[in-house]
């Protein structure tokens, strides 16, 4: 056995694995550069922690999996038990494949490890993707003769005491990725999601860093658990000096018995590293999802949802008006949601009779996809197969299959249940209606999957079956996908209760929130970008007054914002007058300019001093252009804000700064225009324009401003 090195962009991880113990990481962080190979030992050596007073008399290590039988005694990474044996292990390395021949492929090490005595066989699988990104699982083998119950395995890696503050985030309804900031103490940061979903309140990553870290400096580390049920991300901090990141399943008690010769392995924990800040966090995840063979590879397109235009009031002539409409001003997707089905006429009846309603459409739905295809767009549709309403033909044919714990229904949410899809019988039937559904409607090209309740008493045949209920889900999806490839599903769960990496390897993109109040919007497609490239996030111009918040905006404010992800349109625009509409049609006709700007290039976030004033922007990975939004949020004391830094650009290079042409400005700025804005723009270094920035106008709260670059040489 040996040191191991492995080195991927700007990151290395160090792994001991002399033996006899589980491996342990030595380093996870900034590239080291091509240590010699006799020095890797001495490095392993170096940072052993020495032996304190009161404490064991050897130094205590921390593994791949921190166990009690090496001293550890912070949260557990393995808990479980055989009928009150085998609940404390002290694994042993048997053997250890490494894999880091070509820089341009990921680098691999398995480590294969065993407890005789506890009749357990463990697996480690490391993975340093060619961005730096680190990908942890563990895979847990009963070799004994009785079942074992597991209770927790969960990943972790080692973060230097350099990192002294954490960033996380929570949410409501309307409400997700909100951030939240605190320096790390000793103890537990534990951040755990029993909604039997990811959740509203779920962090996309548990970010920890060296102190005043921002979008565009300081050292951060952070993790993502990769699963769509229960589940924990924690950090945690010791008085013996150690500090670690981690997350897994959260299971509930007795969910997963492992008969002998069973296999439970975690999801897959994404681990990344940025030595400038937040933004190379997201550079790393964005090019790390843009890279894998599933993303989505035409241009994503402007979509039209018919959800807060028409709501459950399904009329074929209003409805193929609409779509006259939306083809109008440049639409490309249309999309019709809730209401469809059998006796939904409201959200109280109709879930899970999954049969076009003959009483609204008694010529099917091919009329409205035939004229909304005759158009150019694509059709979509709107589907909650995992939830059903008591008022139902199918809950009344079928209560057994129903999440439920024994003799008693869960409470209701938006008067729905939950269909337990690990029952093969429901599972069969959700299977082949979709199915029947795609394949009696080849025009369909777009499931938008819905997932309106949380998991509550979930009970699968007795026992807790949220564990369960997400490997269906996942099976059921990947079996309609293998049936239907060309079918696109944008994973919806009462907005963004279901944002993970798990879901997304068999989904097309994200609907961020049901609020399209575009001041909220800012923030929570900032923070769902964290993780997410923009096109892979569903980002909407909804109507002047917003359906969730009420507030009052105008359309080049919800036009700005939504122009940064994956565009669209929910908005009765049959309601508007035609100046409107073409005002609409400009901003659609710029997003599709921008488009392979922004679904291509680097995000970027600006740290400005005024919390009123906020940046953002896309850069072209060659630095040849880039767009950027310039937003005041509210009033502030300084009626001036003062000048706003544009990160990204190249350095080497002079950039021509105007405002993006072919969409009305704000109504103050021709009164407050600074003067490089009102001469129609300037020209200035990338060092320059990063490092000292560009005054900008004094917009009223609520307002945004447009600039674009593009590089003066090209």
């Amino acid at each position: 056995m040996s040191v191991v090195h492995l080195r991927r962009a700007r990151t290395s991880l160090v792994l001991d694995a002399r033996g006899p113990a589980l491996p342990r990481v030595t380093h996870w962080g900034a590239d080291l550069g091509p240590v010699p190979p006799g020095d890797l030992p001495a490095l392993v050596d170096a940072t052993v922690a020495p032996v304190v007073p009161s404490s064991f008399d050897a130094p205590t290590v921390l593994s791949l999996l921190p166990e009690a039988s090496a001293g550890w005694s912070g949260r557990p990474a393995l808990a479980g038990h055989r009928d009150r044996a085998a609940w404390s292990t002290a694994f042993r390395l048997d053997s250890l494949d490494v894999g880091d021949d070509d820089p341009a492929a990921p680098a691999r090490v398995t480590v294969r490890a065993s407890d005789a005595d506890a009749g357990l066989s463990l697996t480690v699988e490391v993975t340093l993707d060619p961005t730096g990104l680190v990908l942890l699982r563990h895979r847990l083998r009963n070799d004994g003769a009785t079942a074992y119950e597991l209770r927790e395995l969960t990943p972790v890696l080692p973060v230097p005491a350099v990192a002294t503050e954490l960033l996380d985030l929570t949410g409501r309804w309307c409400r997700e990725r909100s951030p939240q900031r605190h320096p790390w103490p000793m103890g537990a940061w534990v951040r755990e999601g029993r909604h039997g979903r990811t959740g509203h309140d779920a962090t996309l990553l548990l970010v920890a860093g060296t102190a005043g870290f921002g979008f565009g400096h300081g050292e951060v580390w952070a993790v993502h658990t990769a699963w769509s049920g229960d589940h924990v991300t924690f950090a945690e901090r010791r008085p013996t000096g150690e500090a670690t990141l981690g997350g897994g399943e959260l299971l509930a008690p007795g969910e997963v018995l492992l008969a002998p010769g069973a296999e439970y392995a975690t999801p897959l924990l994404y681990a990344v590293f940025s030595d400038v800040g937040l933004d190379g966090l997201s550079d790393v995840l964005h090019t790390h999802l843009r890279a894998r063979p599933q993303h989505p590879a035409t241009p994503r397109p402007v979509t039209l949802n018919v959800w807060e235009a028409v709501y459950f009031d399904h009329d074929l002539d209003r409805l193929r008006a609409l779509a006259d409409h939306a083809a109008e001003v440049g639409v490309e997707r249309f999309v019709l949601d809730d209401g469809w089905f059998r006796g939904r006429r409201h959200d109280l009846a109709g879930l899970g009779d999954w049969y076009v309603d003959d009483a609204v459409w008694p010529d099917g739905l091919h009329p409205l996809i035939d004229h909304v295809r005759g158009h150019g767009m694509q059709f979509g549709l709107w589907v909650e197969p995992e939830m059903v309403n008591p008022d139902s033909e199918l809950f009344r044919a079928h209560p057994e299959w129903v999440l439920a714990a024994p003799g008693r229904l869960p409470p209701e949410w938006r008067h729905q249940q939950v269909l337990d899809v690990a029952h093969p019988a429901a599972y069969a039937y959700l299977l082949e209606r979709l199915d029947d559904l795609l394949t009696t409607h080849p025009g369909i090209g777009y499931l938008k999957w819905d997932h309106n309740r949380d998991l509550t008493e979930a009970g699968h045949h007795g026992r807790p079956g949220v564990h369960e209920q997400t490997l269906a889900v996942y099976r059921l999806l990947d079996e309609l996908r293998r049936r239907h490839p060309g079918v696109e599903v944008e994973s919806c769960a009462s907005g963004g209760a279901r944002v993970d990496l798990e879901i997304l390897r068999r989904t097309d993109r994200v609907w961020a929130s049901d609020c399209n109040d575009a001041l909220e919007r800012l923030a929570i497609q900032r923070w769902t970008g964290l993780l997410l490239p923009p096109e892979l996030v569903g980002s909407h111009i909804g109507p002047e007054r917003s359906h969730t918040t009420h507030r009052v905006h105008d359309l080049g404010f919800r036009a700005t914002t939504a122009l940064f992800g994956h565009h669209g349109i929910e908005w009765d625009i049959g309601a508007i007058g035609f100046a409107q509409r073409r005002e609409l049609a400009a901003w659609v006709a710029l997003h599709k300019r921008l488009r392979p700007l922004l679904h291509a290039g680097r995000v970027v976030r600006v740290d400005h001093p005024d919390p009123a004033v906020w940046a953002h922007g896309v850069v072209a990975h060659d630095g040849s252009h880039a767009v950027y939004a310039v937003t005041r949020l509210a009033t502030s004391v300084a009626q001036v804000p003062g000048p706003v830094r544009l990160p990204g650009l190249d350095p080497r290079r002079r950039y021509a700064v105007r405002p993006v042409p072919g969409v009305p400005e704000p109504a103050t700025l021709q009164l407050t225009e600074p003067g490089w804005l009102a001469d129609g723009g300037v020209t200035l270094g990338g060092a320059v324009l990063a490092t000292v920035g560009l005054q900008v106008p004094a917009l009223h709260p609520e307002q945004s401003v447009l600039l674009e670059l593009t590089a003066a040489d090209e």
